[in-house]
């Protein structure tokens, strides 16, 4: 064990809260709705519960108890629970390149949710016609100065959280920000529902299509089910793992576990309350991904009644939606030079403030002065290729090494991670299925690999 005395949360709620905070993050806004809807709207919200139960929630468990069990950071925490077994300790530093490759182009979005609720609030938008609402993100885009500039701006904001300390900062910042965004995301739920002609974007989405399910594209609705239930908790790059270093041992980390995918969940599962019904009530086919969130809705906020407010209300909601990653992930990142190098928050605030600047500055000027890089082909840019790196590569084989981890004789061994997971009061995790869990999760977690793969190069 680390000789330091670990600081805690001060609060339950503030662990799930900042948990989920980490896990609830863009792609629950402009992916999961989307899929959703292509997929048999209710019937692949199904589909996607049960990928979640049978391989998020064990792999988030697994991030939980090598934490809880290390105090410590992926940095180190491989090399405490097994000293024996030096090679481990490798996977700490892929853990800390996934973390700070995250940021390097995370923080370049979470930089347009920015200039997208000042421009809101600023009116920028009004009066202009769908053709300059489109023009708008271009525009953005094009600029060095807009998009360096805000995303240094996130970059100072979350490190400037992040040097408060865990409970000063991190948590005293977090919680009220998590509980802002769901009484955001539910006033603007209330909002869409209650639209003339919301009615056909809600039977869209919650009545149950099993045909479109079980079609011939079925292979294609269970990949995109375990992606999404695989990428939307965060894990594989050992950022749960830090929150799991800094709770107790009162409850079981199965129960923890669930409420931070519920909670995950909920919000991914309200987006789309909000985006269908509007997307139905103008008649505007529904987008996925930037188009969605710059393009579609500023267009529709455009011609809505108060469209100002509701237009701010939603991209509050998508910036504290990003910032919460952005400051969880931040969190993650200095306790690697805490964990490792034995540096204080002093030290290890400033030094990756600068570092993660500079690194999120090809991100940023992939769009305009380094547009001619396009490193997946024609029309990519360097935020794709880090986001492929990330998404596609590191954090699927971060998760298998988690769970090869935890069931492997080789590694920390399944009677020391039950023991682990199993410490407190709540549910406990199931022992019998170890052979599911060394053998079945791991092949799932490869196939979600390749297919990434087949997905990016085999159109």
């Amino acid at each position: 064990m680390n000789g330091k005395q670990r600081e805690t949360f001060s609060s339950r709620i503030g662990f799930l809260l900042i948990s989920a905070g980490c896990a609830v993050g863009l792609g629950n806004v402009w992916r999961f709705p989307y899929i959703v809807g292509q997929y048999g709207g209710a019937a692949f919200v199904l589909l996607y519960l049960i990928c979640l139960a049978i391989l998020g929630v064990p792999i988030l468990v697994m991030e939980f108890a090598v934490g809880r069990a290390s105090r410590a950071s992926t940095a180190t925490a491989f090399s405490i629970l097994r000293p024996d077994k030096p090679g481990w300790q490798a996977f700490g530093y892929v853990s800390m390149i996934t973390n700070y490759l995250l940021m390097m182009f995370y923080t370049t979005i979470a930089g347009w949710m920015c200039h997208y609720l000042v421009k809101m609030l600023m009116g920028g938008f009004s009066g202009k016609d769908p053709q300059q609402v489109t023009a708008a993100f271009g525009e953005m885009v094009a600029s060095p100065a807009t998009l360096c500039g805000w995303m240094i701006f996130v970059v100072l904001l979350g490190m400037f959280i992040c040097s408060r300390g865990l409970q000063n900062g991190v948590e005293k910042i977090t919680k009220p920000m998590m509980t802002f965004l769901f009484v955001a995301l539910i006033v603007l739920v209330i909002r869409s529902v209650t639209l003339p002609g919301a009615s056909e974007g809600l039977k869209f989405y919650l009545k149950p299509n099993f045909q479109a399910l079980f079609s011939d594209r079925f292979g294609e609705a269970l990949f995109a089910a375990m992606g999404q239930a695989f990428f939307t908790l965060s894990i594989g790059a050992g950022s749960m793992t830090i929150f799991g270093s800094y709770i107790g041992k009162d409850h079981t980390l199965v129960g923890e576990a669930v409420r931070v995918a519920l909670l995950d969940t909920v919000v991914a599962f309200l987006a789309g309350l909000v985006i269908f019904p509007i997307c139905s009530a103008f008649s505007v086919a529904p987008d996925s991904g930037p188009n969605l969130v710059f393009v579609t809705l500023p267009n529709i906020f455009n011609t809505m009644p108060l469209g100002r407010l509701w237009g701010s209300l939603f991209f509050v909601f998508m910036l504290f939606a990003a910032l919460s990653t952005v400051v969880a992930v931040f969190e993650n990142i200095i306790s690697f030079a805490i964990d490792r190098w034995g540096w204080d928050r002093k030290k290890a605030v400033p030094v990756n403030l600068i570092l993660i600047a500079v690194c999120s500055l090809p991100a940023a000027l992939g769009f305009n002065l380094f547009s001619g890089i396009q490193p997946l082909g024609a029309g990519s840019t360097i935020l794709d290729f880090e986001d492929f790196l990330v998404s596609n590569n590191l954090l699927p084989l971060g998760s298998l090494v988690f769970a090869v981890f935890c069931t492997c004789r080789f590694g920390w061994g399944w009677d020391r991670f039950i023991a682990e997971a199993d410490a407190g009061s709540g549910p406990k995790f199931p022992k019998g299925l170890r052979f599911y869990f060394l053998w079945v999760v791991p092949v799932l977690v490869l196939w979600i690999f390749v297919q990434g793969y087949l997905q990016m190069f085999g159109k």
